[in-house]
């Protein structure tokens, strides 16, 4: 079964089951999803699953710079219902990948490439990226990275 197809079933549950909150976050994925295929004019044959990941991702990485803007605003309510719609969202995304075996891709990348410093930052965590895909988050992947050069 597709991820949509998933998303759809989940919808059509917390329908169901009266859940609110996470049937408006799963409606606005499912609109997240409509907008990203009609601007990419794949309206008919539809997104794949990996792009739809990368779509989900950047949705509960925008859910967390809401909480954490609502937290600096001082509307801790508000902050709480974005991190419950990031809970949603990335019980559909793959799991993170642990900060040891993050550790060890960005060694063997930095052994492969042999960066004269911290200059050529920007292609390591680029290599390092394509490798480990949505499962590392690319704020950590440049703070190991930037540790790695720097030392």
């Amino acid at each position: 079964m597709t991820l949509k197809q998933t998303l759809q079933d989940d919808v059509k549950a917390a329908m169901l089951a009266g859940d609110s909150l996470r049937l408006e976050c799963l409606r606005g994925l499912k609109s997240a999803i409509l907008y990203a295929e009609v601007a990419a004019g794949k309206r008919e044959e539809g997104l794949s699953d990996e792009e739809i990941i990368t779509l989900f991702a950047k949705e509960a990485k925008k859910r967390q710079e809401s909480a954490d803007l609502y937290v600096q605003g001082g509307s801790p309510e508000r902050a709480e219902k974005e991190l419950a719609e990031k809970a949603i969202v990335e019980a559909y995304l793959p799991a993170k990948m642990s900060d040891d075996e993050l550790a060890a891709i960005i060694d063997e990348v930095i052994n492969e490439m042999k960066p004269t410093g911290v200059q050529q930052m920007g292609q390591v965590i680029g290599q390092v990226k394509s490798r480990v895909g949505n499962t590392a988050d690319g704020s950590a992947i440049a703070t190991l990275v930037k540790e790695r050069l720097s030392a």
